[in-house]
């Protein structure tokens, strides 16, 4: 079974930056889309942001022109870049693999641990 391991996170004051990073084992990443996560507490885990094996991307719109996803298909790494953080953005963080239908993207591979990010001055 695939891992993903997600690193990165750490706290921060708002309108800083942070870069993470997820790792997979295996091969199985550079062929596949990608797709970074959050969760705050109390709330449902929603989709930050997806690259597709091609390199395509597509943001959710409370990160859009904040955030940026990228692919290293040579290392199997996703990474999120994220910049001009906020409070709202603190969460715990974590990437998978994910299939797209007709109603979106979701989810396929087991979580990991994920990264927590936390915006606060």
């Amino acid at each position: 079974q695939v891992q993903l391991v997600e690193s990165g996170g750490g706290l921060v004051q708002p309108g800083e930056s942070l870069r993470l990073s997820c790792a997979a084992s295996g091969s199985m990443m550079r062929m596949l889309p990608m797709g970074w996560y959050r969760q705050a507490p109390g709330k449902e885990r929603e989709l930050v942001a997806v690259i597709t094996s091609g390199g395509s991307t597509n943001y959710a719109d409370f990160v859009k022109g904040r955030f940026t996803i990228s692919r290293d298909n040579a290392k199997n790494t996703v990474s999120l870049q994220m910049n001009s953080l906020k409070p709202e953005d603190t969460a715990v963080y974590y990437c998978n693999f994910v299939l797209g239908r007709t109603t979106g993207w979701v989810p396929t591979g087991s979580w990991g641990q994920g990264t927590q990010v936390t915006v606060s001055s």
